[in-house]
């Protein structure tokens, strides 16, 4: 099982100095990825739910947190390192135009040398959707389709698509990312989340959730890929965790593949996570 380390690109990490620290310290002790969070703004006020905490807010003060723009926090991370994947950990998918963030994207994953992991997700925050001026509902048939638009940019000459949310006629996109294709990890913890997983992408990621749920989530996922004709053994399932001994244990026992930790101060990393990358993470530890 291998190791994230998860928003990374918060707080004092939005400096250039930081950054580079936090990114280089993340390699050296063996992490095999980092990632970084998105929210383009957050309204002073709110009536969504917040999904991933009991009582469905923000944690006080998570709204004025110093928060990078993902891809280009990134950007940064990749021209201090040279092995660990980046990673976003979610891109907000449906809010961006899809033309714009497969130039951003593919951009990304040329100047770091095929490195990029591309989590996507829906979003949850409709004050956030309804101030960036991009329609809250049907965002998961918007984000199914991006994706799809995404793809052919990606991949073809000259590029065409013809779909309910995003239209253009023959078009070149360059330059074209170095993996191809790029590696899609689909964030959510719904059963529409799993679908999406299965039928476009390469990773399952819900956040911390019970470990049945995790299994339940993971198996629907690789249902869906069988029935689009793809190799369900090829889904993966990655979650966050705090690092619990007992709980990556269960996670190793459930099929979880790689495990998101929080980020800390890159003083801090060594002490902290080396020697659980070394019981967990082989590959890194030889």
């Amino acid at each position: 099982m291998k190791f994230g380390l998860m928003s990374a690109n918060l707080m004092g990490n939005v400096e250039g100095a930081a950054a580079g620290e936090l990114a280089q310290k993340a390699e050296e002790v063996g992490f095999h990825s980092i990632w970084a969070v998105e929210h383009a703004v957050v309204p002073l006020e709110y009536a969504s739910t917040y999904p991933y905490d009991d009582g469905g807010r923000l944690f006080k003060g998570a709204s004025q947190l110093d928060h990078s723009d993902p891809l280009i926090w990134l950007a940064f991370a990749a021209a201090a390192t040279t092995k660990i994947r980046l990673a976003t950990g979610i891109l907000i998918l449906p809010q961006r135009n899809p033309l714009i963030a497969a130039k951003e994207i593919a951009s990304l994953d040329r100047l770091s040398n095929g490195r990029l992991d591309l989590g996507i997700g829906v979003g949850w925050l409709r004050e956030e959707f309804e101030a960036l001026g991009v329609p809250f509902e049907a965002r998961g048939a918007r984000t199914d389709e991006y994706l799809r638009a995404l793809k052919v940019l990606w991949s073809e000459t000259e590029a065409e698509f013809h779909g309910n949310f995003v239209d253009f006629a023959p078009v070149y996109c360059q330059p074209k990312p170095t993996q191809q294709p790029i590696p899609i990890l689909v964030g959510g913890h719904s059963d529409r989340a799993a679908q999406r997983a299965g039928e476009l992408g390469d990773v399952f990621f819900p956040a911390e959730r019970p470990i049945e749920t995790l299994v339940s989530l993971h198996s629907l996922a690789r249902q869906h890929a069988e029935k689009s004709g793809r190799d369900p053994s090829k889904i993966e399932l990655w979650t966050s965790s705090n690092g619990d001994r007992a709980h990556l244990d269960q996670l190793v026992e459930a099929g979880v593949t790689q495990v998101m930790v929080p980020s800390r101060p890159p003083e801090q990393l060594e002490e902290l996570y080396s020697e659980l990358i070394a019981d967990y993470d082989k590959e890194a530890a030889a």
